[in-house]
């Protein structure tokens, strides 16, 4: 495992001080904490509240107020229910006493029963596509005001198609692609692969609401915020292999826009799907 990709799961992994009460530090990433990161630290929360043979099926969030990375997260868990197939857990995370973020998550037992899935879309694979460490270099070049190069290397994201991040073009479909993956191995703990996908699943997704527009999260005037999310496993998810993390918007409106995201394996199994409303205002 990298040290980058270490320093992550520890950031993610969360520290137990009492049966249902967790402590959460963070990354240097001002000016607010990643949506991400409070995401998974609270399905890690939470995860270790639950018996080991149940696995997290679904999580509904909303973000309440923005988080300040200089100082620690307490997670707050919840043993609403414990029943015979499903686990019911409510996480609050403050700073300071208050409330910046809560959510709910349901687990259930191994069961089987009946199956389909859309089709995944039929996309390049990641293999010969530019990584974002390389693309975020050339825009630097291209915008030393605006963009910043990210340092850590914990997972690789490669977009199939990329935009302009300060000058874009109004996209006809409101549809993007990115492969992503762990950048190591995350062994064999289902909930590690869990907690790491709810992270990347705060990636870009806000950013497909901004494709029929000339706007991207970077462009001048542009105020976004992520207000809720929610997250569902449909199976086994393996995060330190190449995912195929599919985002569209159907709507927006009110200063709001609505994105939608899928995950396939390489397989073609749809591994988990996302959805989230965000905040977004053009400042005049």
């Amino acid at each position: 495992m990298n040290q980058d990709l270490q320093k992550l799961i520890q950031t993610i992994e969360v520290e137990q001080i009492d049966k249902y009460l967790f402590i959460g530090n963070s990354p240097s990433f001002p000016p607010r904490i990643f949506g991400g990161q409070v995401l998974a630290q609270a399905l890690s929360a939470a995860g270790r509240t639950v018996e080991e043979d149940r696995s997290a099926h679904s999580m509904h969030a909303y973000f309440l107020r923005p988080g300040n990375p200089q100082k620690q997260i307490v997670y707050d868990v919840d043993p609403i229910r414990d029943g015979k197939s499903f686990t019911t857990r409510r996480v609050v995370a403050k700073q300071d006493g208050v409330a910046i973020f809560n959510t709910s998550i349901s687990f259930q037992t191994a069961e089987e029963g009946l199956e389909h899935q859309v089709a995944m879309p039929d996309v390049p694979g990641p293999e010969g596509l530019e990584c974002e460490m390389d693309y975020m270099q050339r825009m630097k070049e291209k915008y030393p005001e605006y963009v910043k190069v990210p340092t850590s290397q914990a997972f690789d994201r490669r977009a199939v198609k990329r935009r302009d991040p300060i000058n874009p073009e109004p996209e006809e479909e409101p549809v993007q692609h990115y492969w992503f993956k762990a950048n190591g191995d995350l062994g064999d703990d289902q909930r590690r692969h869990q907690a790491f996908l709810a992270y990347i699943s705060d990636h870009a997704l806000l950013g497909a609401a901004l494709l029929p527009h000339a706007y991207t999260g970077w462009s001048p005037g542009i105020q976004a915020a992520s207000l809720d999310h929610a997250l569902w496993f449909h199976r086994p998810v393996k995060a330190d292999e190449y995912l195929l993390y599919t985002q569209d918007s159907p709507t927006a409106g009110g200063s709001r826009g609505f994105s939608r995201g899928m995950f396939f394996n390489q397989q073609g199994e749809l591994v988990a799907s996302t959805a989230q409303e965000s905040l977004i205002r053009v400042r005049k």
